[in-house]
């Protein structure tokens, strides 16, 4: 379980990084985004790069991914 896998800061971080990459885009709501997003972001914090900018950064890069593909 994820929550087993990293520390109670580390998880709100990834949250909050989660909500501030999905709630300003376009299709942030919808599941498949989400998920997309979340991967990377979970990626990011497996690689020891944990704080919020670094998440949010993470989420970035997979959103911009997501917005290419589509368009």
């Amino acid at each position: 379980m994820i929550e087993e896998a990293f520390d109670s800061r580390t998880l709100a971080n990834m949250n909050v990084a989660l909500d501030r990459v999905c709630g300003h885009a376009p299709h942030g709501e919808e599941h498949a985004t989400r998920k997309r997003v979340a991967r990377y972001i979970i990626n990011c914090a497996r690689s020891g790069r944990t704080t919020l900018g670094e998440l949010t950064d993470a989420g970035e890069q997979a959103l911009a991914k997501v917005t290419a593909a589509a368009g």
